[in-house]
């Protein structure tokens, strides 16, 4: 149990720093394509909410890969004679976090009923549109608005959407897996103007062409481990945003564009205060309440971006995006239980901690330089060898294996950094055993 405990806390505290991380690269990277379109921009704060949820997990597991890619390697390169730099850790050691056990099980327990009632309230929508589904009302088009209707379901090829009519809602809104449905509410049925009912209409089936619903749903599932924080919900409200001003987009093309922005602007007249609010889980042309921007992005000019600065864009983009993830992967951070200092606390205390690397450079008392071997010299091999190390109690190093690296390099690495002593890491005022990484970078005279 402590150990689902440990990972629900490094879950957490990744999360608390990740999120924001992500959500800044995201809004670069947004700010970058919105030049590109509103589609590309929808895809970024897609990608970032996924990361959001995905990458604080990731956190957890060591990426002894990643120091390889450090500046380490390329300034070991730069050098002018043969010779060998060691580095201990990754450069910038992986963050231990030390609590009391008890408040460890604190946070832990509240982090989880916090997690489990988003849950909860997940599938309490879901049962309330079932509901709801229940109990509304067919409506029977007739006139243009069938013919639109019929126009719609051809250009969109969605054939087995209905439309009905609810009084539960306050928008037009879009619902369903496998049987699409478009809801009215009841107020709005007999009063909406035929020309604003075809916006609505084109609208909601470009979500159902889309599979918005079902993509929400999925968002929405993914995101359950962080929901509780801020800058997820403004990820979501991105995603809402982009996703409308695409529908939008493909609606207008079937209303005409003028024509379109301009019973838009009319619908958004009924976004009075305390008229509307959004339906959990559904998806309507009121989600997103940035109507000057999705008019701006209807009745603007767009200045065509050409191919090679398009590709410029998304390149940059892309490697804003790697950067950020390889980052937040190679800086997460872990939770170990502190000991309390009586008995019965000592003895759950943590057998081995991963001590950042400037701390143990700190404790170093000898050092062997490794030698550079001469059949690798005269073969032209050079790289980094990157060492796990296990220091023991006493500061001898207990256990030393290769993760990776030149095999023709790996015997004078482990021969010189197992020679290595260090002064006794001390947890509490007893010793304890550590482990870190070392890097031995090889490079030749270029």
């Amino acid at each position: 149990m402590r150990g689902v405990e440990f990972w629900i806390l490094a879950y957490l505290l990744n999360s608390l720093w990740q999120v924001p991380l992500l959500f800044a690269a995201g809004w670069l990277a947004a700010r970058a394509l919105r030049s590109v379109g509103a589609a590309a921009e929808h895809r970024v704060w897609v990608i970032v909410l996924m990361l959001q949820s995905l990458v604080p997990a990731g956190s957890i597991f060591p990426w002894e890969w990643l120091h390889t890619l450090s500046f380490w390697g390329w300034h070991a390169s730069k050098a002018g004679e043969a010779h060998v730099s060691v580095v201990m850790g990754a450069g910038t050691g992986i963050g231990v976090l030390q609590l009391p056990g008890v408040l460890l099980a604190t946070i832990a327990i509240v982090y989880a009923a916090v997690s489990a009632y988003f849950a909860a309230r997940f599938l309490w929508r879901g049962a309330t549109l079932s509901a709801m589904r229940r109990e509304a009302v067919a409506v029977l088009l007739t006139g243009e608005a069938a013919l639109f209707w019929v126009r719609c379901s051809r250009g969109f090829e969605i054939e087995d959407a209905s439309i009905a009519a609810s009084s539960r809602i306050f928008g037009p809104v879009t619902m369903g897996l496998r049987r699409k449905l478009l809801l009215l509410p009841v107020s709005m049925v007999d009063v909406l103007p035929e020309v604003d009912l075809h916006t609505v209409i084109a609208h909601e089936f470009a979500h159902m062409h889309r599979k918005d619903f079902m993509k929400n749903l999925l968002y929405e599932l993914l995101s359950l481990p962080v929901t509780y924080h801020p800058l997820l919900w403004l990820t979501r409200a991105r995603i809402m945003e982009s996703r409308e001003m695409v529908c939008d987009q493909m609606a207008a093309a079937m209303t005409g564009r003028n024509e379109y922005a301009r019973s838009l602007l009319r619908l958004a007249s009924l976004l009075v205060a305390g008229t509307l609010g959004r339906t959990p889980h559904t998806i309507g042309i009121f989600d997103a309440n940035a109507f000057e921007r999705r008019l701006m992005n209807l009745t603007e000019k767009h200045k065509e971006i050409g191919g090679v600065c398009r590709v410029a864009i998304v390149v940059a983009c892309a490697a804003l995006g790697l950067a950020t993830c390889g980052s937040a992967l190679a800086l997460g951070m872990h939770v170990n239980a502190a000991s309390a200092g009586d008995d019965s606390s000592a003895s759950k205390a943590p057998r081995q901690l991963t001590v950042p690397a400037a701390a143990m450079a700190e404790n170093l008392l000898t050092k062997v330089m490794p030698e550079y071997p001469p059949a690798a010299k005269k073969a032209k091999i050079q790289g980094t060898v990157v060492l796990s190390a296990v220091i023991g109690k006493d500061g001898n190093v207990k256990n030393l294996r290769v993760l990776s690296g030149p095999q023709e390099l790996q015997q004078s690495s482990l021969d010189a950094v197992r020679q290595w002593t260090y002064k006794p890491y001390l947890l509490n005022g007893d010793g304890i055993e550590v482990k870190t990484t070392v890097n031995v970078v090889y490079a030749l005279k270029q």
